[in-house]
């Protein structure tokens, strides 16, 4: 029972958590102030549009129909009134990629290859809701290759010229290997046809080379050989073409790319792998450079060939890198520079720039172009990069990446996987989101292909702004005060000059007097209780700061955030406060629901609640007898202790004994006692009764054991250990031993210690003994006090004769 109220509390409580959050993520929706159901939709992906025609209260807009959905459910809105359209998607063209080995007996039209999936696909995107699809790439063995080899013929390439003339019928037995439709074509650029970029002398202009040098005059770009599946033609024109000159180093190269990207028609290119070769031994001109020749119109990105030659360099500037950028991707080409070691670095830079790019170190002569063609291709082929067209306002597009050998990746890399081979299948996942209706409410295209390749994916964009309902409406309908509004989910849309919830009132009489008198409560002055505005005779009650206070009522005279508190909380966290008067949950009651009916927290160890001394008020003990207190009225401190105050009678009873044996079968005879042999045998606690277990010494100084229980019919019973435990005397043999051994141990050691004391007192002074001998003055051979007994008189009268 009690666990089962523990549940039903934490499942409130769990339900409160819900709602609010609920709430705090309806409140955009309410932020929103939407009129109209298609307003609601666009405020976010969670809100929803109530229908039902009753289910506003008094004083509430006609914006308090948008709520999140848990909240308008819980203002009591069925589900199949709610209107909360949802995306979705729908895959159009979804043709399988192809799987076709090089050398098959089935020779496939280049757009009847496939590569990637799907092809073409349907968004039906509402504000804020992403939707997600996946993608599909792999490359396609034996995949057509058209490369376009696109040369210097300034002088300084005169024995890379040489080389190239060859290079046809080389590069075709290589380009087998790959695949088995190429074709290759040709052309060459020097520079603009002005000063100061050629001498325009007629001399220099029949040929720019200086000495016996045979030099064809200058040109900007000429396209030599559209592109072909023969290998020896191209060797053939290719022979026939000659170095020509020009006076700067760097040259027009990027004139001549533009014109490759643009000419489709006249280069050949076709809807395959699309290559183009660009071999140099200088740098460039780029945008601006062509006001040295007086050229100021901008680079038109259109085509200009005329018999295959470049007719307005003269008259356009050179294009800008991003021109270039937007026409080589529009047009699917994928760029190898060839170039010699001097300019790696600034080409290298210029390849960071265009995507699908490569660049290779040619040698001095060109010798090495066919190896540096094949490795630019390999590493072009290998890596995919998705790119999208512009995007309509407000929509946002993400990829994320799942490549080769477990690698994922996502916001810009997630557009790209690197070292896929030939065969290899690669996905991504792409997430389109709007986040704003487009004004119009147009659909939109937008196409995703990987740079480099001409298939794409085609995605129709669908905008839902607007409810179903919304066409389900009546024009001029009689719910809207005689047609006054058109009637559409659930609610009025006024014509233009009426105002209203139904459309009653229009825009001339809003601030009438006579509208105010609606808005005032009987005997009251106030015009919505200063919680509203009157319009049209209807009381329309002020939004709050914190969208989870309302104000309603006819008058706006009622709030859910004026209740009273408990804990900070309103209705104390256990309620609902509806007109400023808190409706509170099961087993809770008060003013701020602060009172629980819960006995749980009053119930005692004994299963009694306040253990029987008071009563269960709001989940608090209240004792009824003053001297009692406690969680449960279980102390008392001017009290004996149960085992303190019935010491003597089990003491009499038990062993006949104590204070009151002589009047114990008066006293002594309102329990039931049972004797057991030890204190195992006593009962132990988890018994239904409350049971104390006691300790407690008699006249003997002997400890004896009880228990003092009083079961469910108020009935005493102790159960009493019938032997006490009674400390034994002292041995006196061994204590006087110990004291004996004790003093002879104490001796000895005294004995120990003076002997030690002498030791170290007679080491001393022999060592000052020794240092005193040592600084004797005195030899120690002689006496100091030893005297001779040998007397000399010397006879003054001898003479020594």
């Amino acid at each position: 029972m009690t666990n089962f109220k523990w549940l039903t509390c934490a499942g409130i409580l769990c339900c409160l958590i819900w709602n609010g959050c609920a709430q705090q993520g309806g409140s955009d929706c309410i932020k929103a102030n939407a009129k109209s159901c298609g307003e609601c939709i666009q405020a976010g992906p969670n809100c929803g549009w109530c229908k039902k025609t009753d289910f506003l209260q008094e004083g509430e807009p006609t914006s308090a129909r948008c709520d999140d959905l848990a909240a308008l459910k819980s203002k009591g809105c069925p589900m199949e009134d709610i209107e909360n359209p949802r995306g979705s998607k729908q895959v159009l063209e979804n043709r399988e990629v192809t799987n076709r080995k090089k050398g098959a007996a089935e020779k496939l039209k280049p757009e009847a290859i496939t590569q990637i999936q799907p092809q073409k696909l349907s968004l039906h995107l509402r504000v804020g809701e992403p939707q997600t699809f996946s993608l599909k790439f792999k490359r396609a063995e034996d995949y057509p290759i058209d490369l376009y080899y696109l040369m210097d013929l300034s002088y300084s390439m005169k024995d890379d010229l040489e080389n190239v003339k060859s290079l046809g019928t080389a590069l075709m037995l290589e380009m087998e290997k790959i695949t088995s439709d190429f074709r290759i074509g040709f052309g060459s650029f020097v520079e603009k046809t002005v000063m100061p970029y050629i001498s325009t002398t007629p001399a220099k202009l029949r040929n720019p080379c200086t000495g016996d040098q045979n030099c064809t005059s200058p040109f900007s770009y000429k396209n030599v050989l559209s592109l072909t599946s023969e290998g020896n033609k191209f060797n053939e024109l290719v022979g026939k073409q000659h170095i020509s000159g020009n006076l700067d180093s760097p040259e027009g190269g990027f004139d001549a790319i533009m014109q490759v990207a643009v000419c489709g028609e006249q280069i050949g290119w076709r809807n395959v792998t699309r290559l183009l070769v660009f071999s140099t031994d200088a740098g460039f001109h780029f945008a601006g450079d062509g006001k040295l020749g007086g050229i100021v119109l901008p680079n038109d990105g259109k085509c200009h060939l005329e018999n295959n030659v470049y007719t307005m360099s003269h008259y356009y500037d050179y294009p800008s890198i991003a021109h270039l950028v937007q026409k080589l991707s529009e047009n699917n080409i994928q760029t190898i520079f060839a170039v010699t070691e001097e300019f790696q670095a600034v080409y290298k830079e210029l390849k960071n720039l265009i995507p699908k790019s490569a660049v290779g170190t040619l040698s001095s002569n060109s010798s090495n172009v066919i190896q540096l063609i094949i490795d630019a291709y390999n590493s072009l082929s290998s890596e995919v990069i998705l790119e999208n067209t512009k995007l309509p306002k407000g929509v946002t597009i993400s990829y994320k990446s799942f490549c080769k050998n477990g690698v994922n990746d996502t916001q810009e890399d997630g557009r790209k996987c690197s070292n896929i081979s030939i065969g290899d299948e690669v996905r991504f996942e792409i997430n389109i989101t709007a986040n704003e209706c487009p004004k119009k409410e147009q659909n939109e295209t937008i196409k995703i292909k990987p740079l480099g390749f001409t298939e794409e994916v085609e995605i129709n964009l669908q905008f839902i702004c607007e409810c179903q309902c919304q066409s389900e409406g009546e024009p001029n309908s009689p719910a809207c005060h005689a047609g006054n509004g058109t009637f559409e989910c659930g609610a009025c849309r006024c014509n233009e000059g009426r105002i209203g919830r139904l459309c009653e009132c229009s825009t001339d009489e809003v601030n009438s007097e006579d509208m105010d008198a609606y808005c005032r409560r009987e005997n009251s002055t106030e015009i919505c209780s200063n919680n509203g505005e009157c319009i049209c005779g209807q009381c329309v009650c002020k939004k709050r700061e914190n969208t989870n206070e309302v104000y309603s009522g006819k008058y706006c005279e009622c709030d859910n955030f004026n209740c009273d508190r408990s804990n900070g909380l309103i209705c104390g966290g256990n309620g609902i406060c509806k007109c400023r008067v808190c409706e509170c949950f099961p087993n809770f009651t008060g003013s701020a629901c602060d009172c629980s009916l819960d006995t749980t927290p009053c119930m005692a160890s004994n299963g009694q609640i306040c253990n029987g001394r008071g009563t269960c008020e709001c989940g608090t003990c209240n004792c009824t007898d003053p001297k009692f207190q406690g969680p449960t009225c279980e102390m008392c401190q001017t009290c004996l202790g149960v085992c303190a105050e019935h010491k003597d009678c089990v003491q009499c009873r038990a062993f006949d004994k104590g204070e009151k044996k002589e009047t114990c079968s008066q006293e002594c005879m309102h329990f039931n006692m049972t004797r057991v042999e030890s204190r195992d045998k006593l009962p132990q606690p988890g018994q239904p009764d409350p049971l104390s277990h006691c300790k407690e010494k008699d006249v003997d100084d002997c400890w004896f054991y009880f228990t003092y229980s009083v079961n469910s019919n108020g009935e005493a019973n102790v159960h009493v250990v019938e032997t006490p435990e009674c400390p034994s005397g002292p041995d006196i043999i061994p204590i006087v031993a110990g004291v004996v051994a004790g003093i002879v141990l104490i001796g000895l050691a005294l004995l120990l210690i003076w002997k030690l004391l002498m030791i170290i007192h007679d080491r001393r002074e022999f060592a000052k003994f020794e240092k005193e001998k040592m600084n004797a003055k005195w030899d120690t051979g002689e006496n100091p006090i030893y005297k001779s007994a040998v007397t000399t008189v010397v006879n003054p009268k001898y003479e020594g004769k």
